[in-house]
């Protein structure tokens, strides 16, 4: 009996490229070194079609569209500007550090504000005329409410700081007291305009 036979299969060496099937090389040219060919990819470049309507076009943001907040505390005008004793210092004070720090203000002193007309509840147990501080830093509004005490405290949205700060025309008026008992001079009428609304000099806006 004939054994069967047995197929043997054992890698075989890679065959040189004969030089018939090399690129010819003229004079002055080099060949790369072996195993540099490397295949070229296509690059798909991909257009994008723009609406020329479109371009240049932005919608404004949520945030520019967004109304502000303000904060304000608020009392006659006569208790507020007349006669509590360190309000005049307290608001010098704080301009004085914004422009040491080159801040920009953002507390102004309002008299007769037209905000109020929002607040039935407020202008109810207010005596007129009424004067109002408002700030958008409700932490400071905080500290004032409890060093002022006997102050109103609110707050409001504006679209824009004109309209925040708006006021109606009044004519202030202060009786001067027969006696001055407190150790420091009276405050002088007119201290509170360097606090009013810009472009204003008697509280209108």
């Amino acid at each position: 009996m004939v054994a069967p036979a047995t197929l043997s299969l054992r890698p075989c060496a890679t065959l040189a490229p004969s030089r018939a099937a090399l690129p010819r090389v003229g004079a002055g040219f080099a060949l790369p070194p072996a195993g540099s060919f490397q295949p070229r990819r296509r690059l798909l470049l991909r257009a994008v079609a723009v609406d020329s309507d479109q371009q240049g076009s932005s919608e404004p943001s949520d945030q520019e569209a967004k109304p502000k907040k303000y904060y304000f505390l608020v009392a006659n005008a006569k208790f507020m500007l007349d006669e509590e004793e360190h309000f005049q210092e307290q608001l010098k004070e704080k301009l004085r550090l914004y422009g040491e720090r080159d801040k920009e203000q953002d507390f102004w002193l309002v008299v007769e504000p037209k905000f109020l007309d929002r607040f039935p509840n407020i202008t109810k147990r207010l005596k007129r005329p009424a004067a109002a501080l408002v700030s958008t830093d409700d932490n400071w509004i905080t500290f004032m409410k409890l060093r002022l005490d006997r102050v109103l405290a609110e707050q409001f949205e504006a679209e824009t700081l004109e309209e925040a700060l708006a006021s109606n025309p009044v004519d202030l008026k202060f009786d001067k007291p027969e006696k001055w008992t407190a150790p420091y001079p009276k405050y002088e009428y007119g201290w509170w305009e360097p606090f009013l609304p810009p472009k204003s000099s008697n509280g209108t806006a």
